[in-house]
């Protein structure tokens, strides 16, 4: 049971993955997301991930980018995963901050699929990056086998998203 709720908290940190290079503040021109989480000895990753515009402006990420046909999200070890929804983020540039709606996902470890959601996920920036770092949220499950827990929580700092 312990390996089904280590499967869980990857599932709900692999939408809001670490990254290894964030841009300064200022104007932007890519308008992408990469991410990069290591939970539990596995690690998932993506880039190029779509967003609708540059923060500091409210914007959505554009999952079926992040996904894989379209993205390409991936996981070392037996964990696969997606996301579910197109998390829409708002920014407090002077407070450092952001806030996501809700973030959606699926993780299957086998045959045992478990999905999560979480709202109103607060970040704080890094420095003057484009880098945002979790504070501890827990997500509850929605739908899945009866071996996933009832919710999962990720420790402040163990998520982040960048933007370029």
């Amino acid at each position: 049971m312990a390996r089904l709720a280590g499967t869980a908290g990857l599932v709900v940190a692999v939408a809001v993955g670490t990254t290894t290079a964030a841009t300064a503040l200022g104007p932007t021109a890519e308008q992408k997301v990469d991410g990069v989480i290591a939970v539990t000895g596995n690690n998932c990753s993506w880039t190029d991930g779509a967003a609708s515009t540059d923060p500091p402006n409210t914007l959505t990420v554009d999952r079926s980018t992040i996904n894989t046909p379209g993205g390409n999200l991936s996981c070392d070890g037996s964990i696969t995963a997606s996301l579910n929804n197109d998390p829409v983020f708002t920014f407090d540039d002077a407070a450092g901050t952001a806030l996501t709606d809700a973030i959606d996902i699926t993780g299957r470890r086998g045959f045992v699929s478990c999905r999560y959601r979480a709202t109103n996920i607060r970040w704080d920036r890094d420095g003057t990056t484009r880098k945002y770092t979790n504070r501890a949220f827990t997500a509850g499950k929605t739908s899945g086998s009866f071996l996933c827990p009832a919710s999962v929580t990720t420790g402040a700092g163990e998520a982040s998203v960048a933007f370029r």
